[in-house]
């Protein structure tokens, strides 16, 4: 017999077929998987998978009507997959140390017992326990980091973006900051430098060309509306060939000598020589300091 000739069941019919979502409620299994994986959870699975078997069936990806033990099956697959940790451990095979999409640097155990302590009981955040009144949170690390990047005063924040952000906000809303052409860059997740400034409310004045920029590019474009000069680290390309670029303590005596500050932004928390593991060399805080930049980001 020809199975094209056989008659389907209308779509109405098929649809008709389906439990409520209060019939199915009803039911031992679903009972069971709502107290396993709460009301409000199981209820909206539940419904989910209601909606997707009369959206195939309207668009004849089914011709019958799934019976209860399929449907079941659907609510416990969906309830079992959603349930699952979303940060779930994986091998980097990627060639990239340091991963930004896989966690970046791990923590060593000492430190994963400090941050457990601190998330499961009460802790001086933001106490001063010898005043007895609110401290703040940057006196928990700010010692600490300046031991470690020879700067004299830090400042924590969620990310590179945001620093970026709240430095240029504070220094340059309404000012001129002054960047060779080839550093504007973009990294991932659409972070923009231009954007950033924009956002900022600062105006990027690019100098040099996408190749070449030289010490007196940096010194001719300061105005009275410059706010600062400052050096990116491509971290994530390399411009080759007939090129050149200003030394840092070059771009830092220009600056000083306008009585502007110089920044960097590194976009890394590297913090030592990354050579002694045999790694590519990475530029950290404490050369940028110590080459004259006056904030370190």
């Amino acid at each position: 017999m020809d199975k094209t000739n056989v008659a389907r069941a209308p779509i109405s019919d098929l649809l008709a077929q389906l439990p409520s979502i209060d019939k199915l409620l009803q039911w031992t299994e679903v009972k069971s998987l709502l107290e396993s994986y709460g009301r409000d959870e199981a209820l909206k699975v539940a419904r989910q998978v209601l909606q997707d078997v009369r959206e195939k069936i309207q668009s004849q990806q089914l011709t019958k009507t799934p019976d209860q033990s399929a449907l079941l099956k659907k609510i416990e697959q969906s309830l079992t997959q959603r349930s699952k940790s979303k940060t779930r451990q994986v091998i980097n095979l990627t060639g990239t140390v340091l991963h930004t999409n896989l966690g970046r640097a791990v923590m060593p155990p000492e430190v994963v017992d400090a941050i457990a302590r601190a998330a499961s009981e009460p802790c001086a955040l933001e106490y001063d326990l010898g005043e007895g009144k609110r401290g703040d949170r940057d006196e928990l690390v700010e010692e600490l980091l300046c031991e470690l990047t020879g700067a004299e005063a830090a400042t924590v924040v969620n990310n590179n973006a945001a620093a970026v952000f709240l430095l240029l906000h504070a220094l340059s809303n309404k000012k001129e900051v002054v960047v060779s052409r080839g550093e504007p860059i973009e990294i991932g997740g659409s972070f923009r430098i231009p954007d950033i400034m924009k956002r900022a409310g600062a105006k990027l004045v690019e100098v040099g060309t996408t190749n070449r920029t030289h010490a007196k590019d940096f010194a001719e474009a300061i105005t009275p509306k410059t706010s600062m000069l400052m050096k990116i680290h491509t971290s994530n390309y390399v411009v080759q060939g007939f090129t050149a670029s200003v030394p840092e303590p070059e771009i830092a005596q220009i600056a000083h000598q306008a009585n502007i500050p110089f920044v960097v932004d590194l976009g890394s928390g590297t913090l030592v020589d990354m050579t002694q593991f045999g790694l590519p060399a990475e530029p950290t805080p404490r050369e940028a300091i110590e080459a004259g930049a006056d904030l370190v980001f």
